[in-house]
């Protein structure tokens, strides 16, 4: 009888241990939360440090889709800003979308629903400008989609815009001058 009860208050020790006051310590501690002044008589955040610079081209906020429709590509589409975007489409969009953009990536052949394809090859949109201006793109990039992640801490706004460029300028004008040459 008496090992019974020993080892039933063996058994029981663990959890009664829980029950004493330092089991809470890290939860119960002075610590400082998020955007909270130290001093007390001034409550608010901290103020940036002296001689801070703000970085450019960080983050740009959005509203949502609608909202980036309407926003105009601040970067020229010129050689360096393509050149610029096939590097990064290399290395963010191939793996879903592929080298020709056409859906094709090893990762998206896996998916349930496959990724757009970004050429004019396809049935389903035709990218027209009107429908799918530069604001589209940029952002379904930022803000990610059904199955696309958002790429907006990846990619700061001018590489983003510079990927746009490159589908824009490479992947949607090659597929259109192949049909054409087809057609003819």
């Amino acid at each position: 009888m008496k090992k019974l009860s020993l080892a039933i208050a063996l058994l029981l020790a663990p959890t009664m241990a829980h029950a004493w006051p330092w089991s809470n310590d890290m939860a119960n501690q002075i610590s400082i939360k998020p955007q909270e002044s130290v001093d007390q008589a001034n409550p608010g955040m901290n103020p940036f440090p002296k001689r801070s610079v703000p970085v450019s081209g960080s983050t740009v906020f959005i509203k949502d889709q609608q909202a980036a429709n309407k926003m105009a590509n601040p970067v020229p589409a010129d050689e360096k800003s393509i050149a610029q975007g096939g590097r990064l489409f290399a290395i963010y969009c191939t793996p879903c979308h592929g080298q020709s953009g056409t859906g094709d990536g090893l990762v998206g052949e896996k998916l349930l629903m496959k990724p757009w394809n970004l050429t004019n090859s396809n049935d389903m949109h035709k990218w027209d400008t009107k429908d799918y201006p530069d604001g589209y793109i940029f952002g379904y990039i930022s803000l990610g989609g059904a199955v696309m992640p958002s790429y907006a801490n990846d990619l700061t706004a001018t590489e983003r815009w510079h990927v746009v460029n490159y589908v824009r300028n490479v992947l949607q004008r090659s597929q259109v001058g192949q049909t054409q040459a087809q057609a003819k």
